[in-house]
């Protein structure tokens, strides 16, 4: 089924699908982080009004063109299979063309409204993710996960020179973070989805090394992410209280990296995967009431 002027609501819900706008909830959660970080005051709401919106709408204009690349692929895959593309929704000129314009205005947004560094960087993980992860990196390669992450770890870098003007080491830290955080992040949904992966003939690191060395690898990238999280404290970058913050959270996650390498299950990879998510988050919020008490 086509989409039809007769149905706006049916309209907006598909094409904010097309969006994938948890992932994109995360990566502007990330951004916003790196703006209230940047100076010990908060920055003017406009500023970060201005600056959420653009970073959201490019980032949102990349997943829709990964939507686009993929739509083949997901129809393949029992949790993508009803994305708007694979299902009929949507297609593929539509969604060349709302990539185009969301993108361009987010573009626009942030060259005009808050400055041109941010803009070239947010262009650059744009390109990053939509061409050298989805189109060249996904298809090719098992390390597609590692390589392509750097796109996906900039957000807080964006956030930061929203506010600056200007690079930092601070912000680089926490790109190394979530750097080093996408691996066992995406390597533990992988798992259970091995089948389907193979089914999309798509190199995921289960379908070409095995699940054993992959569950090694999550553990490895665990022990670096939980390494690469104290970084910020050592820096002088944060206090006690993210430290114990992140020592708290890290814990749980090496937890489940140690199980899943000793006694793996379909249903602790799950949890693994989701507890990511929830650590992620819990970190970046954990840095922020650390900057301001």
């Amino acid at each position: 089924m086509q989409l039809t002027a007769h149905n706006p609501m049916h309209a907006f819900r598909q094409f904010f699908a097309l969006t994938k706008p948890r992932v994109v909830a995360l990566i502007v959660f990330c951004a916003v982080i790196g703006m209230l970080l940047a100076t010990p005051e908060v920055p003017a709401l406009k500023l970060i009004l201005t600056a959420t919106v653009g970073i959201w709408l490019v980032a949102g204009a990349a997943a829709a063109i990964n939507c686009l690349v993929e739509q083949t692929i997901d129809l393949k895959m029992a949790r993508t299979k009803n994305r708007p593309l694979p299902s009929g929704q949507v297609n593929s000129l539509q969604t060349m063309v709302f990539a185009g314009a969301i993108g361009g205005l987010g573009l626009w947004t942030l060259y005009n409204l808050v400055n041109p560094l941010t803009m070239w960087l947010t262009f650059g993980t744009f390109i990053g993710y939509a061409i050298v992860y989805t189109v060249i990196l996904k298809p090719l390669t098992p390390q597609n996960i590692v390589i392509g992450g750097l796109s996906g770890a900039m957000p807080p870098l964006l956030g930061w020179t929203a506010v600056t003007g200007e690079m930092a080491p601070q912000p680089l830290l926490l790109v190394l973070i979530i750097f080093a955080w996408t691996p066992p992040h995406f390597w533990a949904l992988a798992l259970y989805r091995t089948e389907e992966y193979a089914k999309a003939g798509l190199p995921m690191l289960p379908v070409t090394h095995g699940n054993q060395f992959t569950r090694l690898n999550v553990l490895l990238y665990t022990i670096i992410l939980l390494a690469a999280s104290l970084l910020p404290f050592v820096h002088g970058m944060s206090g006690v209280i993210y430290l114990i913050g992140a020592v708290v959270l890290g814990g749980p996650f090496l937890y489940y990296a140690i199980r899943l390498y000793i006694d793996y299950s379909d249903a602790l990879a799950r949890t693994t995967f989701r507890y990511s998510i929830i650590y992620l988050s819990a970190l970046f919020a954990v840095l922020l009431i650390d900057h301001y008490f």
